[in-house]
């Protein structure tokens, strides 16, 4: 992990809305309309938020079917743990992400068809 990389981990660990779309996309995929009920900001903060963690790899992205034809995205957390290990004069992160399998994530993407 660069430095880079774990900078922004740790402002994004620091980010109350951040945490809040981790938490709440940790249950189950959800809106960003979802999110923005679950975690009580508005969509902006949710986009801007979304666009940060999926740049990382701590959310994974979905399209979703409307059966009026409609087409949104759903946003799940892949961010699994984080760990961080202070010895002998330095700090050292590491991120453990979910893997879903590719076939529960083709059967879920039907599911709502």
């Amino acid at each position: 992990m660069t430095d880079d990389e774990e900078r922004e981990l740790l402002a994004l660990l620091d980010d109350e809305y951040a945490r809040r779309i981790l938490i709440a996309a940790s249950e189950e995929p959800m809106s960003v309309e979802r999110l923005t009920d679950r975690c009580d900001a508005s969509p902006p903060t949710i986009y801007r938020r979304i666009d940060r963690l999926t740049a990382q790899g701590y959310l994974d992205e979905y399209q979703e079917l409307d059966p009026d034809g409609h087409h949104y995205k759903t946003y799940s957390t892949r961010l699994e743990r984080v760990a961080i290990e202070i010895a002998e004069g330095s700090m050292e992160l590491d991120v453990y992400r979910l893997d879903e399998d590719p076939a529960d994530r083709f059967t879920r993407l039907f599911e709502d068809l």
